[in-house]
């Protein structure tokens, strides 16, 4: 508890003295230990004349001049001490330093003029300022101090001198005296190299902030100008992908179309399965739009339950559509009631896609095959061709969005990625077998509608 009380006591006390209207960052550093040393200084000046006082025969003392001038410089010291934290608190903080370390400068002369520096040769008070000078005002004030301080140690000297003369002799001890001043040269020395390496450092510091400042700048103008660019780049393979997908749809319609001489010839019946294909066609087409809401997540889907067998067969026309005459299109489904609960459209939209897939892969002509099989609690399709296949590691990536080995125009990497959602959201699985030259297999898992099973949430083929 006492721990507790005293580090929010200093935390308040830290917090006052670093609450100073001091804008320069290295004055704002150097505040509060300067507003520490302002009120040491005003509370242990009188506190320790009092008990120097005390303690030093305090009759015989009064009677000394050097000890009263002593006393007039310490009460000196201790209002200009508090004087210069004012001056802080208000935000004048060279102006405090420099005010405090003039009254000490002053008091410094008066003392050693009626002390001399024998007595004070053991005074702290010289480095003190020394310091003080050149570590919060820099190297100028460094030696401006210092060369006043030679001056009162000049004063102090022939303070000496004077006080020798009634004795008869002199003896002014000039070794003693050229050895203290050369003393304070090398402290001073010491004291600007070490202010100049800091001063260095804090501008390279400063200088290195600003940098880092401009690149950070320009990288986040580079970022957007990249999220920029990928999002015309990704806006561009959406509507490349539109029309791909539009372009499965009209090679259907086109299909029919190209069979207009001969459905006359066989009648009216033909006409009107070719034109219910087209209209199925239409409906793909339709879903178009509902497929890239799905991928972005923007539109619900709205399955239903429906018969998937009765569903493939129903889209076999339009598959055959899809491939040109020297790819035979076979489905092997079987003729009993296996209700799935799905997005029929999607689930066309996924045959097309596979089934635009295998015909890229087979230029020259070979076999597409859909099978069809009910399992316990789900129905297992199965949709092959033996076209170039694919190697591992393009098995692998099929199911990325965008991703494709296809050329520029010709692929966008989104139908596979519908695929899979389409699958893995109604609770299927669905796996790629592919061997260069060989083909390539989509193996599809759904569950069927009322198995009473959890939907199996599948992880993307490895």
């Amino acid at each position: 508890m006492g721990r507790q009380v005293i580090n929010k006591l200093w935390g308040a006390m830290r917090a006052w003295l670093e609450r100073v209207p001091v804008t320069d960052p290295v004055e704002r550093r150097n505040a509060p230990f300067v507003q520490v040393l302002l009120i040491a200084m005003g509370v242990l000046m009188p506190l320790n004349k009092v008990i120097h006082l005390y303690f030093v025969s305090f009759r015989d003392s009064m009677t000394t001049p050097g000890l009263a001038m002593d006393m007039v410089t310490d009460v000196l010291m201790m209002v200009a001490a508090w004087g210069c934290l004012y001056l802080v608190r208000r935000g004048h903080f060279r102006r405090a330093v420099t005010t405090y370390l003039g009254v000490m400068l002053f008091s410094a002369t008066l003392a050693y003029a009626a002390i001399g520096l024998d007595r004070l040769s053991n005074d702290p008070f010289p480095l003190l300022l020394l310091g003080l000078g050149g570590l919060v005002l820099g190297r100028r004030t460094l030696w401006t101090v210092y060369v006043v301080l030679m001056f009162v140690f000049c004063v102090g000297t022939l303070s000496d001198v004077f006080q020798q003369l009634p004795h008869g002799s002199i003896d002014w001890q000039p070794g003693r005296k050229v050895s203290m001043a050369l003393s304070y040269l090398v402290v001073a020395i010491v004291l600007d190299r070490t202010i100049a390496a800091l001063r260095d450092s804090l501008a390279e510091s400063n200088a290195r902030g600003r940098d880092l400042e401009r690149e950070m700048a320009e990288r986040e103008r580079a970022q957007g100008q990249l999220v920029h660019a990928q999002k015309m780049e990704a806006t561009g393979r959406i509507a490349s992908g539109v029309a791909h997908d539009f372009d499965n749809v009209l090679n259907v319609v086109l299909g029919y179309a190209r069979r207009r001489e001969r459905l006359a010839d066989e009648g009216t019946g033909a006409l009107v399965a070719s034109l219910e294909g087209v209209e199925l066609a239409a409906r793909r087409a339709l879903s178009i739009s509902r497929k890239l809401l799905n991928f972005s997540g923007q539109q619900r889907l709205s399955p239903e339950v429906f018969d998937i067998s009765r569903a493939i067969r129903d889209i076999h026309p339009m598959l055959r559509q899809m491939f040109d005459g020297d790819i035979s299109v076979k489905m092997d489904v079987e003729d009993t009631y296996a209700p799935v609960l799905l997005d029929r459209g999607q689930l066309e939209l996924m045959l097309l896609n596979i089934a635009a897939n295998a015909r890229d892969a087979m230029p020259e002509g070979g076999r597409f095959v859909v099978t069809l099989r009910i399992v316990p609690g789900a129905v297992a399709l199965m949709l092959a061709d033996n076209g170039c296949g694919m190697p591992d590691d393009v098995a692998r990536r099929v199911f990325e969005p965008f991703y494709t080995t296809k050329p520029v125009g010709c692929g966008t990497g989104l139908g596979l990625a519908a695929v899979y959602d389409t699958v893995t959201s109604a609770g299927g699985e669905i796996e790629v077998e592919s061997t260069p030259g060989k083909g390539t297999t989509f193996r599809i898992r759904l569950p069927l509608a009322g198995a009473g099973l959890a939907p199996v949430v599948a992880e993307r083929v490895a």
